[in-house]
This record gives C-alpha cells, sequence and structure tokens, in this order.
C-alpha cells in the first residue's frame, strides 16, 4: 500500500541553533500535499477503510483532518463528505470543495458537527473519519518518527489539539526503539485539554475554546493521549497565543514558511528559549504546518 503523504524534509534551523547553542531540527509537515502532518494518519485510515470495502468517507472538520480527509478522497477515487461547523471560515471550505469533496455547514460548535457526521455514517459502506482520535491515525502519524529513527536527536516537541500526533509520535519512538526519548508537548492557553486532564487525573471537558490556535481547539483530549503521559516521559506545557502568533512570524522570516498558531505553539518552546528546552542540545521540531494561513494573517500578526 503506498502511502498517500510525502517523506518530508529535515532541517536545521541554523539562525536558532546558534542563538540557543543547541542543533535545532525542523521535521517540516507543512510540507504535505494536504498542508499538514494529518494527511499520515488520515490517509491511511483512509485507505485502509477503502481496502475493508469503504464506498463512502465521511469527516467531520472545518480545518486540517477534513482538508486531509478530502485530498486523501480524491486521491483515492472515493464519494468524500466532509462537514464543517458555521464557523468554519469559507476561504477553507472553498479549498475543501475544490479538492473534489462534498462540504456539509452544520452545527454551532464541531461537537454538533460531529453528531451529524455519526449520523450519516450509519448507511451501508459509509465510514467516519474522525480528526485525531483511532489508532490507524495513531499508527499513520508514527510513521514521522519512522523516518527520523536513525538521525540524532534527544527529545521531540509536538503542539497537541486532540492529541493524535502526541499518539503517534509515542508510538513511533516505542517502536523504533526509542522510548527515552522524551516528548514536550504544547498547547497554547484556552485551548489546553491535555494539560487540564493531566492536572486532573482524568479526561476533562473544556467549557470552551478561547485561544486564536482554533485547530488545537478539542475541548476533550483523546484518551490515548492521556494514556501517553503515564507510561512515556511527556512534559505538558503551555504557551500565550502571543507567544505562538511572534512563532509563526518569526518562521515565516527565518524558514520562508508559513505555518497556523497551531504549530506556532510548537515553535513557541524554541523561540522562547523556555526552560523545558534546557536539559537538551538536540531537539526536534514537529513543524505540523496547517491550511488556514497566508500572508495577510502573518502579516496582521507582525504588528500585534
Amino acid at each position: 500500500m503506498t502511502p498517500l503523504h510525502l517523506h518530508t524534509p529535515l532541517l536545521q534551523h541554523r539562525a536558532l541553533s546558534s542563538q540557543l547553542g543547541k542543533r535545532v531540527w525542523l521535521k517540516m509537515e507543512s510540507s504535505q500535499p494536504a498542508g499538514s502532518f494529518k494527511l499520515r494518519g488520515i490517509g491511511l485510515m483512509c485507505q485502509r477503510a477503502l481496502a475493508q470495502g469503504a464506498t463512502h468517507l465521511v469527516c467531520p472538520s472545518g480545518g486540517n483532518a477534513g482538508f486531509a480527509a478530502a485530498f486523501a478522497g480524491a486521491a483515492l477515487g472515493v464519494t468524500t463528505t466532509i462537514l464543517v461547523p458555521h464557523t468554519t471560515h469559507e476561504s477553507v471550505r472553498k479549498e475543501i470543495r475544490a479538492i473534489g469533496a462534498t462540504v456539509i455547514v452544520t452545527g454551532e460548535v464541531w461537537d454538533e458537527t460531529n453528531q451529524a457526521a455519526l449520523q450519516i455514517c450509519t448507511q451501508p459502506g459509509t465510514v467516519y473519519i474522525p480528526p485525531f482520535d483511532h489508532p490507524d491515525i495513531w499508527d499513520g502519524n508514527a510513521s514521522v518518527i519512522d523516518e527520523v529513527a536513525h538521525d540524532s536527536f534527544d527529545v521531540v516537541i509536538c503542539s497537541v489539539g486532540g492529541g493524535g500526533l502526541l499518539s503517534g509520535i509515542a508510538l513511533g519512538l516505542q517502536r523504533n526503539g526509542l522510548s527515552h526519548i522524551p516528548i514536550i508537548a504544547v498547547e497554547t492557553e484556552g485551548a489546553a485539554s491535555l494539560h487540564a486532564a493531566i492536572q486532573a487525573g482524568e479526561l476533562v471537558t473544556l467549557p470552551a475554546i478561547t485561544s486564536v490556535a482554533t485547530t488545537l481547539g478539542a475541548r476533550r483530549v483523546a484518551q490515548q493521549a492521556l494514556d501517553w503521559t503515564r507510561r512515556h516521559d511527556i512534559g505538558s506545557v503551555t504557551v500565550t497565543d502571543a507567544q505562538a502568533l511572534d512563532a509563526c512570524v518569526r518562521f515565516a522570516s527565518d524558514m520562508r514558511t508559513l505555518v497556523e498558531p497551531a504549530c506556532g505553539a510548537a515553535l513557541a518552546v524554541a523561540y522562547q528559549n523556555l526552560p523545558e528546552l534546557a536539559r537538551f542540545q538536540q531537539p526536534l521540531i514537529i513543524v505540523c504546518g496547517g491550511i488556514s494561513v497566508d500572508l495577510q494573517k502573518i502579516q496582521a500578526w507582525g504588528k500585534l
């Protein structure tokens, strides 16, 4: 089964490396054809669903997961429906439609959109593709570590939304004999459902998402992500919206690459030289990317 995702570049951020006195590595998931790491896990899940007889893929997501599912559906030649809440910007809906997927706008929040998607999936041959919470998605996301398993790094830094990337990274480290490598899991304040769950010792549903990093906006993290914090060295870090936005602007200048605030959260650990980074010499940052960014937004963030 040929993967739908690309083997992405591993680059050294030379300016940050010099400033920090470390070797800062970047896994450039922003270069995936669907704009983010999401194609790894969602692409694999879609492929496996088709192999088992699926004729219709349904994904409730107004962001990167929906775009990845639409891309996978088009690549596989299967009918794909993406459900988005009313809060999803028309520009994102337009991008998803342009790939060939049907877009249904329903629900004021994702939870309502998700319920509508589950109702559609009662039809024969129709398969529900969740944004982050499925073993196939974690398996696919683990491939980001498969690709760097023989490179030198001593910590992995990643953003956390629903926990699909975190779960994949932890799985990838485990299956490549790298269970000793810690992870720094980063969220923005106002979207920190993993941080809340760790503090509570159980899953917590946030009352609302108040961060600008809307694609980190899972009010409740996957159970699998919380479980990994109990069997792997995972440090939970939160950054402010301002720190995430600043990282996006600086990264655009440094690496000539646009990323959304959800990705800026992970980059902020290095740009802010946070204390959690002190004991590491070769951090690997997963540059998760994102489709909801453009030059106009970067320019606006630079003026804040």
